[in-house]
């Protein structure tokens, strides 16, 4: 390795519509890698003309996070192969790092053409609709030519273990989150007038894409049902996806009074935490959801399903309350007793804050993979061409 050159890293990664949770680990990380010792860019391939194009532009300026934005034209566009490959010589890559099925791919075909160390990220095949599986299992095929495979939960180190992957190539870090950045600042009384929601209602809050892996259905059902009991609940979903329509018209069936929204994308959730008087997360599949931090980093109090890494962040009765997923009863009782202990849930976020930042926090897990970093770089040295 050179000592009088910083070695250079590229994050790559496919995203289209409102992106999703990994976009704010990736966007953070060059920032605080700096003080480790590497510089980083990030490389996005979106569909022309789509609007998350500039939402991203937007979030890495404000991030200082070097970004180039590629076109891509689908699952055949081979010219994505040479495009990478050309930024990768000019930016005069030593690692290349990869967060999807796709970018998987593309890394390790980029590879043949460019000397480069290849890093994968994963965050967990949640999506199982349409082609998913046939593209986990290619994806899975792919990884074994990794010469770094970081998984952010316990149970996707343990499934690259099923895989036949040698132990020396896999690590378990942790997603991790700005902790200055997600810090309360106002009580939920505050909160809720900041964004009109209404002060004499529980504020239910739960936030992710609009995919049937995320359980909005189930919740928006759970809360219909409690408020026939009476209960005087409203509940707030922020993000976009595929099932919106859907949702839309089940929040018609159930509450049509207006007490269930629908946010869309907002660009700034931190008010909408603190708000709500509980955060759920009723997802199916997960692997350590971003949301999840931050609504515990803010002290809301939590609920969420034991999936993915999600038991690392919510130990039941301690830092918030933990239920199977596809669970309609547990999530219905565990909300009424939510609803019927609000001090209990406050210490719990408490508790909460504390575990986030003393495990969590975005310096700590940077440094942690600057130790991978150079790791890899030492299996072969610096191999850019």
């Amino acid at each position: 390795m050179n000592a009088d050159t910083r070695p250079q890293v590229l994050h790559l990664r496919v995203c289209a519509g409102t992106g999703g949770g990994p976009e704010k680990t990736i966007l953070n990380s060059p920032r605080f890698i700096r003080s480790h010792g590497f510089d980083a860019s990030v490389a996005y391939l979106c569909p022309p003309r789509d609007p998350i194009g500039e939402s991203l532009r937007a979030r890495a300026l404000a991030a200082d996070c070097p970004l180039f934005v590629l076109d891509d034209h689908g699952p055949f566009d081979a010219r994505l192969i040479f495009r990478v490959a050309a930024l990768c010589r000019k930016l005069k890559i030593d690692i290349l790092q990869s967060h999807d099925y796709k970018s998987n791919v593309l890394a390790w075909c980029v590879r043949k053409l460019v000397r480069c160390r290849l890093v994968t990220m994963l965050h967990g095949w949640t999506d199982m609709s349409g082609r998913m599986p046939l593209y986990k299992r290619i994806d899975q095929h792919v990884l074994r030519y990794f010469e770094t495979l970081i998984c952010v939960s316990r149970d996707l180190f343990e499934e690259c273990q099923r895989l036949h992957i040698p132990v020396e190539r896999l690590h378990h870090v942790p997603n991790a989150i700005d902790v200055e950045h997600f810090r309360r600042r106002m009580d939920s009384a505050a909160a809720k007038e900041t964004i009109s929601a209404r002060p004499d209602r529980y504020l239910i809050g739960s936030v992710g894409r609009l995919s049937p892996e995320k359980g909005f259905d189930r919740l928006i059902q759970a809360v219909a049902q409690l408020q026939q009991q009476g209960l005087p609940l409203d509940l707030w979903i922020a993000g976009e996806g595929p099932e919106r329509e859907n949702l839309s018209h089940l929040i018609q069936s159930h509450a049509a009074d207006g007490s269930m929204r629908l946010l869309g994308q907002v660009s700034d959730l931190r008010v909408f935490y603190q708000a709500m008087n509980l955060f759920v997360l009723n997802s199916i599949r997960e692997g350590l959801p971003n949301v999840l931090l931050e609504a515990l980093a803010l002290e809301t109090p939590s609920l969420a399903t034991n999936t993915g890494g999600v038991s690392d962040l919510i130990e039941n009765g301690q830092t918030g309350l933990l239920i199977e997923p596809a669970n309609p009863q547990a999530l219905l009782s565990s909300l009424g007793q939510a609803l019927a202990d609000p001090e209990q849930g406050a210490l719990m976020a408490q508790q909460a804050r504390q575990r986030i930042v003393e495990n969590y926090g975005f310096e700590a897990r940077m440094k942690k993979i600057a130790t991978i970093y150079r790791g890899t770089l030492q299996k072969g040295g610096r191999r850019h061409a």
